[in-house]
């Protein structure tokens, strides 16, 4: 099982999860140090650093045109409930980007399990190239939750390598948005916050023949 945890929240706040696996053994423990920038209004822009640990795990090799799957169990989180001195009243509207990989060909997805994300379900969209996990939340500072298990069915094209990564390459290009929530002595600001990994690292490498 693997274990998901934050280093450092400075701002208003963050949450997430991680992109993929299954298959034929082929396994490794990732590092991954999102990028983020909360837009909090009139303090201005925050920087927040979110890193992530997840066994990612894909087949090492596939058939040209085989049906493989990719799988993530997220470990659950905690919100957390003030951040520098501020209240953290909730995040909300999550959303994940994670590139259909180059070489394959989605064929569909199921969503597994999860926690504590809200009364609407998360879900899995697919356009142009790219899935998205997204869901409305709210998450309650200080509150446990537990993002779904992800389980992507794609096909092998026919030569090459297929490599898992996360999308996003800048603030103005993010993998990873959310918005945070705080109560101040001003009332409630909301921070929209844009996230990518830096760097990038290819969590599998699938070699097709």
């Amino acid at each position: 099982m693997k274990a998901l945890h934050f280093s450092r929240l400075a701002a208003l706040i963050a949450a997430a999860v991680l992109p993929i696996a299954l298959a034929a053994p082929a396994s490794a423990a990732t590092s991954v140090t999102f990028d983020c920038q909360a837009d909090a209004p009139i303090v201005g822009p925050q920087k927040v650093a979110l890193n992530q640990d997840a066994d990612v795990t894909a087949p090492a090799t596939v058939a040209p045109g085989g049906a493989f799957d990719v799988v993530i169990d997220p470990a659950p989180n905690t919100v957390p409930s003030t951040v520098s001195g501020n209240k953290v009243k909730n995040i909300n509207t999550f959303a994940l980007k994670i590139p259909i990989p180059a070489n394959s060909s989605y064929v569909g997805a199921d969503l597994t399990g999860g926690s504590g994300l809200g009364s609407t379900p998360p879900a899995l969209s697919v356009a142009n190239g790219v899935a998205t996990l997204s869901f409305p939340g709210p998450i309650a500072g200080g509150a446990t939750f537990e993002l779904p298990t992800v389980t992507a069915h794609l096909t092998a094209g026919q030569s090459g390598t297929i490599q898992t990564k996360l999308g996003g390459t800048s603030y103005s290009d993010p993998g990873l948005t959310f918005k945070a929530v705080a109560s101040t002595i001003i009332g409630d600001l909301t921070a929209p916050t844009a996230c990518f990994p830096n760097p990038s690292p290819v969590f599998t490498t699938t070699t097709i023949g």
